[in-house]
């Protein structure tokens, strides 16, 4: 949630970043009635609460018909009090669901547009020529099955479409990444995390995922809990309700989990292979710390995301997101796309946002500084995403007889296999 103050004195700002996102601009307006009103309310409750007390006191000591005219009064205002109480309630919960209803106040240094508005920052690697090399590249699919590394077939056959099996190399690959990723971020200092897959209303909602991206989330009724798409739910949920020390910041987090999602509104898209698929793994980081230090921490984010890719020697492109393509809780979100040959484009692999106060503020989160106890910031990145990860090692590093080469950072989690060859070998 935004800070309410802040949407008293600088509406105007407010109403800039729901237009530049695309979002209800009139929500703005809504919500500061909504708080005036319960503001208002809370005003007259203690009024009459006041006035109660005062007329328990001159109860007590009169007598006669002044006493009885003193009661009568006090039913009065007994019922009084109940309806202020009951309009402060109204006008609380009104409030809470429409600031709740807000998206994060977008970063000024983002770019304002739509989803193909973003800035690219800047391309690394250089994709290569397989024209000069002399043969046509292979997709992913193609390369697993040679590989005996992909099965989509036998995973529509059982899980229905856009599910897949990872098997004998395709799976060895998979575990070497998440450790690659793993060895990687607890040398940065994260701590390393088995995340729940499944979570509480208060844990997804906290996080916004039932704002704008509600329609991609699986939900099991009968529990009344959620599948996650990903890590940073359990991980930004982990300390809720809670105030961590100051000296203790920044805490991160390195979460490995299943990630669940519908892909609702993707029909016909990526329906071949493993880069849009309902169910996957992925390492991501997540960080709590002060709010002045979010934008460098946000940098150091991305760097991690850049030398885990440099690492793989994929050739990739890191773009700042357009303000219309930001999750409702992001100020700021850096993509990284690797370069996939067959497609002749660039698709992402990770991202990084900055999400400000935002989530701690819907999660009760805050810290405590010399300064007193006041929200604190809360950042995410993916580390690896193992299917369009694999997606992108296999295209960019395959050789003309359908081996593909595997780059020497990922050796030593492989027993220090340097190619995959093709299963017939």
């Amino acid at each position: 949630m935004i800070d309410l103050r802040l949407l008293r004195d600088d509406p105007d700002r407010v109403r800039t970043s729901q237009r530049s996102r695309g979002e209800d601009v009139d929500l703005v307006d809504a919500l500061l009635s909504a708080d005036e009103r319960r503001r208002a309310a809370g005003t007259r409750f203690d009024e009459l609460r006041s006035e109660q007390k005062q007329l328990g006191k001159q109860v007590a000591a009169a007598k006669g018909e002044e006493k009885a005219a003193l009661l009568a009064r006090t039913k009065e205002l007994a019922a009084e009090v109940k309806a202020a109480d009951a309009a402060q309630s109204e006008a609380k919960e009104e409030a809470e669901r429409l600031q709740r209803s807000l998206a994060n106040l977008i970063d000024p240094a983002a770019p304002v547009g739509g989803e193909e508005d973003f800035v690219t920052l800047e391309e690394i690697g250089t994709p290569r020529d397989f024209a000069a090399e002399g043969f046509e590249p292979r997709d992913h699919v193609e390369l697993g099955q040679l590989l005996g590394a992909i099965d989509t077939e036998r995973g529509a056959k059982v899980a229905g479409a856009r599910s897949y099996y990872l098997t004998g190399p395709g799976a060895l690959l998979e575990l070497a990444l998440v450790n690659m990723a793993m060895a990687q971020a607890t040398a940065a200092g994260f701590v390393p995390m088995i995340t729940p897959a499944l979570v509480r209303p208060a844990a997804m909602d906290g996080t916004g995922f039932l704002g704008q991206a509600a329609e991609n989330v699986y939900y099991l009724e009968d529990d009344d809990r959620y599948l996650v798409g990903t890590s940073e739910v359990p991980l930004a949920a982990y300390h809720m309700d809670e105030i961590l020390d100051a000296d203790k910041l920044p805490l991160r987090y390195a979460g490995f989990s299943s990630c669940f999602r519908r892909e609702a509104g993707t029909y016909g898209k990526d329906t071949r292979g493993i880069i849009r698929v309902h169910q996957f793994e992925k390492v991501e980081m997540f960080v709590y710390t002060a709010p002045e230090d979010a934008e460098a921490e946000h940098r150091r984010l991305l760097q991690w995301e850049k030398d885990f890719l440099n690492a793989l020697e994929l050739p990739y492109r890191v773009i700042d997101v357009a303000s219309g393509d930001l999750g409702a809780s992001a100020a700021r979100k850096f993509d990284i796309e690797a370069w996939i040959p067959t497609q002749g484009k660039y698709r992402e692999v990770t991202s990084t946002s900055n999400t400000t106060e935002y989530q701690a503020r819907r999660l009760s989160i805050r810290m405590r500084d010399q300064d007193g106890v006041r929200p604190l910031a809360t950042l995410n990145g993916t580390l690896v995403a193992v299917p369009r990860v694999i997606v992108a090692l296999l295209e960019n590093h395959q050789q003309a007889d359908g081996s593909v080469v595997l780059p020497e950072a990922l050796r030593p989690f492989l027993g220090g296999k340097a190619v995959l060859e093709p299963a017939a070998r």
